[in-house]
C-alpha cells in the first residue's frame, strides 16, 4: 500500500511538472493550425474554443479532474480541425496497440536472453566466453538508440537489402500482418536493452558464486546443473527480477526514439508529433500514461521479489 501511495504521489508530482513544461513551449495548437490566417480575432476565437483563455490553474484542474475519471481529454489539434472524434483516447488507441506489439515481442525475447546470457557470462567470468558476451554488451550500452538503429539500417538495408529502412504499417492493419517491418525496431530495442541487463545479471551471479553456501555446496560434491539451478540462479533470480524490470522500463523511453527513427506508427511517434504540433493536452496525457506504465512495472517487480524471497515475506508479516 505504501508503494501504491508513493506511485500515485509520483504521478501527481509528474503531472504538475509536465503541465508546467508544456505550457512554457512557444506557440500553441491554435497558432499552428491557423498558420497565415492567424488574425487576432480568428486566433482569439479558436483559443477560446480550445480553452486556452482560461487561467493555468483552471486548465490544470480541469485536465487532472478528467484524468481521475479516466478521461484523457481532447486533442487541441483535432478540435481545431473539426475532427469527428477529437478525444485523445480515440487517437492513441491504434498507436498504443502498435507499441504494445513491439514492446511485447521485445520483452518475450529480452527476458530469457538477459537471464541466460548474463548468467552464462557470470559463471564463466573473466574467461573467453565472458568477454565474447560482455564486450558487445558494453559497446551497445554506450550507443544511443538512434545510432544503433542507423547502423542496423545501413547493414540490413544499405548493404544486404534484406529489410525495409522504415516500419510503415497500413491504416487498419496489424504490424503482425507484415512481420519484416518489426525486425529492425525489435533488434534495436533488444541490443540497447540487453546491454544493461546482461551486465547487471552477470554481476549478480558473480556475487552469488562468492557466497559461503555455494562453497559449502561445492565441498559437498554438488556440481553442474544441480549447483547452478539449485543454488546460484535461484538466489540470483530475485535481484535479476528488478534488473529485468528496469530493462523493460527502459523500453518505455527507448521505444519513443526507435519508433521515430523507423517511422513506426506507435505511441512514441504520436508523442513526437504532438510535441511538434504543440498539442499540449495530447503531450500531457500521453506522458502521464507512459509514466503510469513505468510505475506499474516497478510495482509488479517489487511484488514478485517479495514472492520469490521468503525472508521478505516474513519481514512483512
Amino acid at each position: 500500500m505504501r508503494r501504491i501511495a508513493a506511485g500515485l504521489g509520483t504521478l501527481l508530482a509528474l503531472s504538475v511538472l509536465v503541465f508546467a513544461a508544456t505550457n512554457v513551449l512557444p506557440g500553441n495548437a491554435a497558432e499552428l493550425t491557423l498558420g497565415r490566417n492567424a488574425t487576432p480575432p480568428a486566433l482569439h476565437k479558436l483559443e477560446h474554443r480550445l480553452g486556452f483563455d482560461h487561467s493555468i490553474a483552471h486548465r490544470y484542474g480541469s485536465w487532472l479532474g478528467g484524468l481521475l475519471h479516466g478521461d484523457l481529454g481532447n486533442s487541441a489539434v483535432a478540435v481545431a480541425q473539426n475532427a469527428p472524434e477529437p478525444s485523445i483516447a480515440h487517437a492513441i488507441s491504434t498507436p498504443l496497440k502498435n507499441s504494445a506489439v513491439l514492446a511485447l515481442i521485445t520483452t518475450l525475447l529480452l527476458i530469457p536472453l538477459t537471464l541466460l546470457l548474463g548468467a552464462f557470462a557470470g559463471i564463466h567470468a573473466r574467461k573467453k566466453v565472458d568477454h565474447m558476451i560482455s564486450t558487445p554488451a558494453l559497446v551497445f550500452a554506450a550507443l544511443p538508440e538512434f545510432v544503433t538503429a542507423t547502423l542496423l539500417i545501413v547493414v540490413f538495408f544499405g548493404w544486404l537489402g534484406a529489410l525495409p529502412p522504415v516500419s510503415l504499417v497500413a491504416p487498419g492493419t496489424s504490424p503482425l500482418s507484415n512481420v519484416e517491418v518489426l525486425v529492425l525496431p525489435v533488434l534495436t530495442l533488444l541490443l540497447a536493452s540487453l546491454a544493461a541487463g546482461i551486465r547487471q545479471v552477470r554481476s549478480g551471479v558473480i556475487e552469488v558464486l562468492q557466497e559461503d553456501y555455494v562453497h559449502v555446496a561445492q565441498l559437498n560434491g554438488l556440481r553442474g546443473r544441480t549447483l547452478l539451478w539449485g543454488y546460484v540462479l535461484r538466489n540470483a533470480l530475485a535481484p535479476s527480477v528488478q534488473i529485468v524490470a528496469q530493462t523493460i522500463q527502459y523500453l518505455v523511453g527507448g521505444i519513443i526514439v526507435v519508433e521515430s527513427v523507423f517511422s513506426y506508427p506507435g505511441i512514441g511517434t504520436y508523442l513526437v508529433q504532438a510535441v511538434t504540433e504543440r498539442d499540449v493536452t495530447a503531450v500531457q496525457s500521453t506522458v502521464i500514461l507512459l509514466a503510469a506504465v513505468y510505475i506499474l512495472i516497478n510495482l509488479l517487480a517489487d511484488l514478485l521479489v517479495v514472492f520469490l524471497v521468503p525472508k521478505l515475506r516474513t519481514e512483512l508479516s
